[in-house]
């Protein structure tokens, strides 16, 4: 009998390890690695995973990868999968082995070739991946992750980052950075950091004899709370949130705790008009040892930020950026403070393992998104120029048309499920006030509760309405309104809509407000943008998820200005200031029924945005490898299995069903068979909706059968007409026997044998597809 490939772990590769101390000598774990879960596919199904048959860890490191092959298939079949894993885990080799050979990799030199057993040691490996000594990494490395009773494990990108955090931070590092798409736990990172910093007794005297103090310093309440939550594993004692209140009461700033936890404002509270003992002037420059600042590219290192003051004040701590968004021109200053990112994991990479949901984009542009006055509208406050050209800056802040917001909600609101959370992102507060009174004007869902607005003005009841929409078992309020306050921070992991009803500024702001949407959720396939305000040109960056590109030097192109910092959002009303006098115009009557949408959709499809009619090349191309003709495609679509088994494999390749519900709309063909939507793309056949099928169906198809079973497969023909070709699954078939007589055995009693049901539920479709 032939040798498996785990014969061969078994038998060959594991006693060689065991021989060289690998899971024997103490730290020295070596173990099956799950790297990530394969990208998140429709219908609940996920894209390949990727798992490491050996991962080597020593001391907290991972040292090296190995992708073990059956016996006598040669090491040479597994080096390309070892490379790839060595990459994702930052090791420092890789091997490959079927048992008789064995082949290294060293993936920061280069170098490969065979080698023979034994294979190296723990420490023969630590020594060749770490020559020159380092007693805190050491030391670091000795602290195990808090994983919560084995609840929680790092994923492999956030291993990489706490490792090179910490690989910084042994290495006397004073500023460090770290960029993730956001929904990838950054706040969990920090939190295993600290961790380790805490239980490690490191302290800025480089000796352990002391606990660390530590500060988490963000610029909203919800950052900062949230963080506190996250670090309930530390003893309670342990940890501390400042607060205007507590200062105030205390009369001086607390310092009986290890992890303390605050915002910029805070800490600049009164500062001009109070003893310094009540801002962060009341802590001594060297108190903290370790500042971690979170959403760090919102204003802490730019240049001219009154928060730079703060950071620099603490000048002796060892620093710790995280951010979302990688290196642009209006962030340049924080990747000047900080220095490059130690490890950086982007959108692009959070999709493509299946740790961050797809997204389509749909793009509505109307026949209002400018506008001029016309003598048959009304003014209705304020003094309109009747020579100007609106525009979406304009709009909700110097000029309010309610007809134009009122029938944006209404397109908005046909095109979503009304039961599926969503986020409505405003111009201003007043606008997300109007807004959600619109919404609730026209949703379907009884209770007053359904849409409810969360900005600065709304305090401690806009909060209570946020944790009730974050909570995922509850279904109320299912869909909020804001203006600036929800852009960042919020880990609502069910929303399936974003609505942009107001320009984003920058691709920073807009990146993070993607980042709404992206986190996982049981059952949660993808989310949809609906962009109003040209938000998706945005999308047009070449490094949307990927490096950024360094300015030319010695370039003589003017540079554009410099754009102000960003106000400050946190509990304080955030809205600019509203003009004077801002202008309220209505429109002539009956004219807002004339406003009419275009919708494009974009797709996020191999790790980019690409438009509906760039998928269609797309998928005309890559059909002409599955078909050779429409005769071919039609004998795949009558056939129930051939057809499940060719629509997976649609799927597999990016081509899942909601897409394909779009190209029905692109081709102006809502009603159709995806059968309908291959032919047109790849054969230029005219599309049929499925009705017309039915009827052609039934015109050829019943004849020859008895009375009974012509009334069973007009049954199933209906069912397909109204719901589509999921309806002819083979499954389905002892699914209409149960629901229209009850049961296998009564069916068979007035349509015949299982055989010949069968047979006449094939045949029909051929008849669908002829």
């Amino acid at each position: 009998m032939q040798e498996t490939e785990a014969d061969t772990r078994a038998n060959r590769i594991d006693p060689v390890l065991r021989a060289a101390g690998w899971g024997v000598v103490e730290g020295a774990q070596i173990r099956r690695e799950a790297i990530c879960p394969g990208r998140i596919m429709p219908g609940g199904q996920r894209g390949a995973p990727l798992s490491a048959d050996y991962v080597f860890e020593f001391r907290g490191h991972k040292l090296a990868t190995m992708e073990a092959k059956r016996h006598g298939k040669g090491a040479g079949a597994g080096v390309g999968q070892a490379k790839d894993y060595s990459t994702r885990l930052k090791a420092r080799f890789a091997y490959a082995s079927d048992g008789a050979e064995w082949y290294e990799v060293d993936m920061h030199t280069g170098k490969e070739g065979n080698i023979a057993p034994p294979f190296p040691t723990p420490d023969e490996l630590w020594q060749r991946c770490f020559p020159t000594g380092n007693a805190w990494r050491e030391r670091f490395g000795a602290v195990p992750f808090e994983t919560g009773g084995g609840k929680w494990q790092p994923r492999y990108y956030q291993h990489n980052a706490i490792t090179a955090v910490l690989e910084a931070i042994a290495k006397d590092q004073q500023r460090i950075l770290l960029t993730l798409a956001t929904g990838t736990g950054k706040t969990s990172i920090a939190f295993q950091i600290a961790w380790k910093l805490f239980q490690s007794r490191w302290n800025l005297t480089r000796e352990p004899v002391r606990r660390p103090r530590i500060l988490f310093l963000a610029d909203r309440n919800i950052l900062a709370d949230q963080a506190y939550n996250a670090f309930s594993a530390f003893p309670p004692d342990a940890l501390c949130r400042i607060s205007p209140e507590e200062i105030r009461k205390q009369g001086k700033v607390p310092t009986n705790a290890s992890v303390f936890f605050t915002i910029f404002q805070t800490f600049m509270t009164d500062g001009k008009s109070v003893e310094s003992g009540l801002t962060f002037e009341g802590y001594q420059p060297d108190f903290f040892d370790f500042i971690v600042i979170d959403e760090c590219h919102r204003g802490g290192a730019r240049d001219e930020s009154t928060w730079r003051g703060i950071l620099e004040y603490f000048a002796p701590a060892v620093q710790l950026g995280l951010t979302a968004t990688p290196k642009r021109d209006v962030n340049a200053d924080t990747y000047r403070y900080f220095g490059d990112p130690v490890y950086t994991y982007a959108l692009k990479e959070g999709i493509g393992d299946g740790f961050l949901t797809p997204f389509k984009v749909r793009q509505m542009a109307s026949t209002l998104d400018t506008y001029t006055f016309s003598d048959d509208d009304e003014v209705v406050s304020g003094e309109i120029d009747l020579d100007k050209e609106y525009t979406e800056a304009d709009f909700n802040t110097k000029l309010v048309i309610d007809e134009r917001e009122q029938s944006r909600v209404h397109e908005f609101m046909d095109q979503i499920d009304q039961r599926q959370k969503t986020l409505v992102f405003c111009a201003t507060q007043d606008h997300a006030a109007r807004v959600r009174n619109f919404i609730n004007q026209v949703k379907t869902n009884p209770d007053p509760h359904y849409c409810e607005r969360v900005t600065a003005d709304d305090g401690k009841l806009g909060e209570q309405h946020l944790r009730e929409f974050q909570d995922n078992e509850k279904t109320l309020p299912t869909i909020l309104t804001t203006s600036q306050k929800l852009s960042t921070g919020v880990d609502a992991r069910n929303v399936r809509n974003i609505v942009l009803l107001r320009p984003v500024k920058s691709m920073i702001e807009f990146k993070q407000i993607i980042g709404r949407g992206t986190r996982t959720f049981d059952g949660k396939d993808f989310f949809t943008i609906y962009d109003f305000v040209k938000a998706y040109e945005h999308f047009k960056d070449p490094e949307w998820d990927g490096e950024p590109e360094e300015p030319v030097e010695g370039s003589t192109a003017p540079r554009p200005p410099k754009p102000p910092e960003p106000p400050i959002i946190d509990d304080e009303p955030s809205d600019p200031p509203p003009p004077a006098e801002r202008v309220v115009v209505k429109l002539a009557d009956g004219k807002e029924r004339k406003i009419r949408y275009v919708a494009e959709t974009t797709y996020w499809f191999n790790g980019r945005q690409i438009t509906a009619r760039e998928f269609m090349e797309q998928l005309f191309g890559d059909l002409g490898t599955m078909v050779a003709s429409a005769d071919e495609l039609r004998a795949i679509w009558t056939d129930p299995d051939r057809r499940t088994a060719f629509i997976q494999r649609l799927e597999e390749m990016g081509y899942d069903r909601d897409r394909m519900d779009d190209m029905r709309r692109l081709i102006d063909a809502p009603k159709s068979d995806i059968f309908d939507v291959l032919a047109y793309v790849r054969f230029t056949l005219d599309p049929l909706s499925r009705s017309e099928r039915v009827e052609g169906a039934k015109a050829t198809g019943l004849d020859g059968y008895e009375a009974e079973m012509r009334k069973f497969l007009s049954y199933i023909l209906q069912a397909y007409e109204l719901q589509g070709i999921d309806e002819l699954a083979p499954h389905r078939i002892s699914d209409f026997l149960q629901i229209r007589y009850g049961g296998t055995n009564d069916a068979k009693r007035v349509l015949g044998s299982i055989p010949e049901i069968r047979e006449a539920f094939i045949d029909i479709q051929r008849h669908l597809f002829s």
